[in-house]
């Protein structure tokens, strides 16, 4: 895909996503039905709801939460130090999409944020059809009910509200509206009622929902509590986090490992690449790139156009967050993996410096050339520089990231790496022990967690995380919540809980790399869309905008 493409592609985002969402809405029913705005799908018969979507259809959803860098991501990431979309020239203007996003400068008319609403609102009503259904299996409803909670959850974390529209509700019906604190409440009480009926995770459904996937969201809600059910006028908090609470994070992710088939995975990448449906011990949920997932996009944001496959040299890492890795010995910052750096000649992890790839003497990229050093669009040397500039980069500002590396067989030929197998890992255990860290860190009385502390959690993980010198990282002594903050940062970066993470701790809205202010504490919540708002008189726009 061409630059030009791409950004005629970012400016009609936003278009893209409302016809996204009148189109499952259509394909959902068995009715003939209109669209009245993004908050209310009408059925022409006054009879109530339409029919509900099959539980794969329900499934399917997660697909636009996996299908390219905007939305839910970019809400998740862009707006964080980890991560920014520099300017490059006239490359990735975009309308100031990305600044905005970095600088905490959006508002309801944002393209991402309203994309974002939309596809949550598309979740929530279909969802909901099955979880309400009178007819449906228990397995199916169960299923469905954990996914509404899915949704319901990021509808929470992003913009403090759930909007609800029962399945049996009227035709002419605006849906009801939970605060932050009701729709947590609403949420845990009906994710517990489900987990009876749903199958315990055997490796085989790990894109389906489980027991262990339920309990990894119940620990997570439990994390939030204090941030979801506190002020809603103080989104930055400071929050108070209760004992109790602590101890149900401890006591579902205790419920995770002992299913007996969780462990911290020996080799970080196995998480990741390609063959992560099949080697991975730690992912929980996920959307299984034969189940409509499409993971190329990780690896196109940041390659270079001279790269393979040749990508939109767009986003970069965030120079001071680079900083929190050991370099030098830390997998998760640079590591080879077989069978890729063979055919591409690059690293796993952070792109820097210099960057090589396959070239043939015409100056052709393609798998199967031999190895040459890269050049930029000038001819000079293509070295990625650890810093960029937010307004005005060069082709070759930032380091870059390889988190979802592609399988090179996908890439031969006309192949776009489109067909690459990796899932997306939405639930992951190293996350979930995290969580059980900083449960026990922040209060937890549960005494029967056998040897384990904070610190040994953490160090557990790192002991794992050495990379291909072999050089073991450093341990960490009496853990504090900083330790825990900053190890979340090196172990889940680019996996979308950053800003999550951020907010809890009470920090999201200090300066970062390229943004030397702090922002105002009510970005720790988005804005409702404007079009939402004046369509849904139940609606009221969060504090700030």
């Amino acid at each position: 895909m061409n630059r030009n493409t791409m950004k005629t592609t970012y400016s009609l985002v936003w278009k893209k996503g409302m016809v996204v969402l009148m189109v499952v809405a259509l394909v959902s029913c068995n009715l003939d039905v209109k669209i009245k705005d993004p908050n209310v799908i009408l059925p022409v018969s006054a009879s109530g709801a339409p029919q509900p979507q099959s539980i794969s259809q329900i499934y399917n959803q997660l697909s636009g939460l996996t299908s390219d860098q905007g939305d839910w991501f970019a809400l998740g990431e862009h707006t964080t130090d980890e991560m920014m979309g520099p300017t490059r020239g006239t490359d990735w203007d975009d309308f100031g999409t990305w600044r905005k996003l970095h600088l905490h400068t959006w508002d309801g008319t944002h393209n991402q944020i309203v994309t974002a609403w939309n596809n949550l609102q598309a979740g929530l009503f279909q969802t909901t059809l099955l979880a309400e259904s009178t007819t449906a299996t228990a397995s199916d409803i169960a299923a469905a009910k954990f996914l509404r909670s899915f949704w319901r959850y990021m509808s929470m974390d992003l913009f403090g509200v759930v909007q609800h529209r029962p399945a049996t509700a009227a035709s002419l019906d605006l849906p009801q509206v939970y605060t932050r604190s009701q729709g947590w409440s609403a949420t845990v009480g009906e994710l517990r009622g489900a987990i009876a009926n749903l199958p315990a995770y055997n490796g085989t459904n790990r894109g389906l929902a489980t027991k262990e996937a339920a309990y990894f969201l119940l620990a997570k809600l439990y994390l939030n509590r204090a941030v979801f059910q506190g002020d809603p006028t103080k989104p930055a908090g400071p929050f108070n986090f209760a004992a109790t609470d602590m101890d149900s994070v401890v006591y579902y992710v205790d419920q995770i490992t002992a299913n007996g088939m969780f462990s911290i995975a020996s080799h970080y990448w196995d998480n990741f690449s390609w063959q992560n449906g099949t080697n991975s011990t730690e992912n929980i949920f996920v959307r299984r790139v034969q189940d409509g997932g499409n993971m190329r996009w990780p690896t196109y944001m940041g390659n270079h156009y001279n790269m393979v496959p040749s990508g939109w040299n767009g986003f970069v890492i965030l120079s001071d967050f680079y900083n929190k890795f050991d370099t030098l010995n830390d997998s998760r910052a640079f590591d080879t993996l077989k069978n890729h750096s063979r055919y591409l000649f690059r690293n796993v992890g952070f792109l820097t410096g210099l960057q090589y790839g396959p070239t043939d003497a015409a100056g052709k990229h393609y798998v199967g050339a031999p190895k040459a050093a890269l050049t930029d669009r000038s001819g000079s040397p293509l070295v990625f520089t650890k810093s960029a500039s937010l307004f005005f980069s060069t082709e070759a500002k930032g380091y870059r990231s390889n988190k979802y590396p592609l399988d090179p067989n996908s890439l031969t030929g006309s192949g776009d790496g489109s067909s690459s197998t990796n899932d997306y890992v939405f639930y992951r255990y190293a996350d979930a022990k995290l969580m059980k860290a900083e449960a026990i860190l922040r209060g937890s009385t549960i005494s029967n967690t056998g040897s384990e502390t904070a610190t040994t959690i953490i160090n557990a993980i790192r002991a794992n995380r050495s990379n291909y010198k072999n050089n073991a990282l450093a341990t960490v002594s009496n853990a504090a919540l900083q330790d825990v903050l900053d190890e979340r940062a090196r172990e889940l970066y680019l996996e979308t809980v950053r800003r999550n993470d951020l907010v809890r701790f009470g920090v999201f809205n200090q300066p970062v790399t390229e943004r030397s202010v702090a922002s105002d504490p009510t970005r720790c919540l988005f804005p409702i869309p404007y079009v939402a708002l004046s369509s849904n008189p139940n609606l009221k726009q969060n504090p700030g905008y």
